[in-house]
């Protein structure tokens, strides 16, 4: 019993890689009769290219999924990890696995969208009040600036260290989702390394504004104002 319970935060982590390979992006827009969302605009299958086709019943169904992708895992050893012997490093195990789920799911080739959403949802997982100041973060930068991808940057930079902050307040830290926390936030900047170019270039599309095109060399066109 003993070895079987020792593989428990092993097989809860591939459980929640496999639920995070769910990319409903593609199962959302395949059951509401909308084109594939990795052939179209950014290519990326999350809920903003979503949008992009014009359904945002599609776009929210979408979002909602993929935070609860990662926000179930999380919660379910939260809730009930003590009584199998779970601890605080199971729950940043499964929150990890089920964010490279989104990112490298292994039912879509490996090929996953950049994981705003399910990183917020393994947050929320994690406390639900850091989840709220993670949403407050990105809704302040949003308001000011209109960048969704600089608010979805600053809003995974301030998770790990909202966190810290929060020790004996709110939450007692943990040394392994702590660590959880800051790798979800390099992958999400390695995996909008694009945006980051556009940023500096000046040229990423505002909230409502399309994407700029690139030219025949592969630098970004900016737009004429």
């Amino acid at each position: 019993m003993d070895n079987i319970s020792s593989l428990y935060p092993i097989l809860a982590a591939i459980a929640a890689y496999l639920v995070g390979s769910l990319s409903f992006a593609v199962i959302v827009s395949k059951l509401m009769g909308l084109s594939d969302p990795r052939t179209f605009g950014s290519k990326n299958p999350g809920a903003t290219n979503v949008l992009r086709s014009g359904s945002k019943p599609a776009a929210i169904l979408t979002l909602l999924l993929d935070a609860l992708k990662g926000y179930i895992p999380v919660a379910l050893v939260q809730w009930f990890g003590k009584d199998y012997g779970l601890s605080d490093g199971t729950i940043a195990m499964v929150g990890i696995a089920a964010f490279l789920g989104h990112l490298y799911p292994v039912f879509f080739k490996f090929k996953g969208g950049k994981g705003v959403a399910t990183a917020l949802g393994v947050v929320f997982g994690v406390h639900w009040a850091l989840g709220l100041l993670c949403v407050a973060s990105f809704a302040i930068i949003v308001y000011f600036f209109r960048f969704v991808s600089l608010a979805s940057l600053v809003a995974a930079a301030f998770a790990p260290v909202a966190y810290l902050f929060g020790d004996r307040v709110l939450w007692g830290t943990d040394k392994y989702i702590t660590l959880m926390l800051f790798v979800m936030t390099v992958l999400l900047g390695y995996r909008h390394s694009a945006n980051i170019n556009r940023l500096i270039q000046g040229v990423e599309p505002k909230l409502g504004e399309k994407k700029p095109t690139a030219t025949a060399n592969g630098k970004i066109k900016a737009k004429k104002h």
